[in-house]
């Protein structure tokens, strides 16, 4: 068990500094007020902001802008809100952050101290970037526990920009009229994956003095990173699938219910992206174009080493103006010198690649999620097989659940023939349905860390990211 060190614990540094700030308050009542010269070394501050190291200088011109340039940390009313405000930097690991991301030079005990008990040995710029470095330490924490630091999907200028379904500078504000700075916790992910690996960490990084102050290594440092690729995945319904690459598995959440299904997921030479978006309906007996890769370097291979391959496996090809070719050697050569001026179509059946049904929701990967005739394929425990899209077995059984929970469950009937018949038909949901898939490489179990297959290898290289350890910071890492 690690000792506990002569300085003070985090958790009781806010009540020590509490009784320190405030006697000291006490006798210098309006010692640090809010006069005309703070404020207008806060608006210079704030207009600078940018070229000051500033996180999101917008979302901090905002708040102010919005508290008429106000300080919000330094005024004798609010030093419990600053205190809280300091303890959660000293915590921030907990949440799977660095402090290094939350200005840990500038925003000290000592200076804080320093402003409260001696304002008049402060300077009036100093006191004003310390209040606007402390905002925008405090909308970092909301943003980066919200979308997280790198996320692909919405990057730090994006964020600060207002996109996205949450403003910091409004949660930070809200935060503060009402007294409890805690509800800015409230904006991470609803999912209990998350809340498993934050309650880990606050176990093992929210116990003794400097926990928080640490370089993450092994268990820590691997659940720091599939916190910040939950945040990015944005879990704010109460229906959703949800595909995690590395656990081989889809899980479809209806309220409280949760239904499990294998899937088989793209090799590491042809990884499955991670992405969030919707689906929208799905397709019986679907008829699958080739993709175009797919045409090239494997579908014309086999069909000139087999002159029946085509056939028996239900494949035509046409011209980009939509005329079938006769699959003939001399046109198959022809063909293959220029494959970009041919596509191949797979017909629908029982062995048509897609299955028996495709589920279809909007992306640039032209990828679905699909049936497959391989199904002994889901009897292996790591599945990453295919080109990209993800194979779902118990197809028959998701697509029942998604119009059941539709409303919808009057069209069960009309699918099933459409299965059996193989025909093909398009059934769409009243309600789209999210779709997330992630790439998240453990889990915990009975407060353990479980490691799961990091099957494009990513850990790596999002650590270095993540914490600065190659010294990029608040941009965007293409994992997907």
């Amino acid at each position: 068990m690690k000792k506990i060190s002569a300085t003070l614990n985090p958790f009781i540094k806010p009540l020590f500094l509490l009784f320190i700030l405030l006697s000291s308050l006490t006798c210098r009542a309006g010692a640090v007020t809010a006069d005309t010269a703070v404020v207008s070394a806060i608006k210079q501050s704030v207009n600078s902001a940018a070229d000051n190291g500033a996180n999101f200088p917008a979302s901090v011109k905002r708040f102010y802008e919005r508290g008429l340039l106000q300080p919000a940390w330094i005024n004798t009313a609010n030093q419990k809100l600053t205190t809280d405000a300091m303890l959660l930097l000293d915590c921030v690991l907990q949440y799977g952050l660095s402090h290094a991301d939350f200005h840990p030079q500038e925003l000290t005990y000592d200076q804080l101290k320093a402003i409260v008990e001696q304002p008049q040995t402060v300077d009036v710029k100093t006191k004003a970037r310390f209040d606007v470095l402390l905002t925008d330490a405090m909308i970092t924490m909301i943003n980066y526990l919200h979308y997280g630091k790198l996320n692909p999907y919405y990057d730090g200028a994006k964020v600060d920009q207002g996109a996205g379904d949450i403003d910091a500078a409004t949660v930070l504000q809200k935060a503060l009229k009402n007294g409890r700075l805690d509800d800015i916790l409230n904006v991470q992910p609803k999912v209990q994956a998350y809340a498993d690996m934050q309650a880990y960490m606050r176990l093992w990084k929210g116990q003794f003095t400097g926990d928080c102050y640490e370089e993450p290594t092994g268990d820590v440092e691997k659940v720091a990173l599939n916190m910040e690729r939950l945040r990015w995945a944005l879990f704010n319904s109460e229906s959703y699938l949800w595909v995690n690459i590395p656990s081989f598995t889809l899980f479809y959440r209806n309220g409280n219910a949760v239904e499990q299904f294998r899937v088989i997921v793209g090799k590491p030479s042809t990884p499955t992206p991670t992405l969030n978006s919707s689906i929208t309906y799905f397709t019986t007996a679907p008829e699958w174009k080739v993709p175009a890769k797919i045409f090239a370097r494997e579908l014309l291979p086999k069909a000139l080493k087999d002159a029946d391959y085509l056939e028996n496996n239900h494949y035509a090809i046409y011209n980009r103006k939509g005329n079938f070719i006769e699959p003939s050697k001399e046109n198959l050569a022809t063909i293959t010198a220029n494959p970009a001026g041919y596509y191949a179509r797979q017909s629908a059946g029982c062995d048509n690649s897609l299955g028996l049904i495709v589920f279809r929701f909007n992306n640039p990967y032209d990828i679905y999620l699909h049936d497959t005739p391989q199904q002994a394929l889901f009897a292996k425990d790591e599945r990453a097989f295919s080109h990209g899209c993800i194979r779902v077995k118990n197809a028959r059984k998701l697509a029942t659940l998604l119009l059941v929970n539709d409303k919808a469950a009057a069209k069960v009937a009309a699918m099933e023939t459409a299965l059996d018949t193989y025909d093909t038909k398009d059934f769409r949901l009243k309600t789209a349905l999210p779709i997330k898939i992630t790439y998240v490489t453990c889990t915990i179990k009975e407060g353990q860390v479980q490691n799961l297959p990091d099957v494009y290898n990513r850990d790596k290289a999002l650590a270095l990211a993540l914490f600065m350890k190659d010294k990029t910071r608040n941009q965007p890492l293409a994992e997907h």
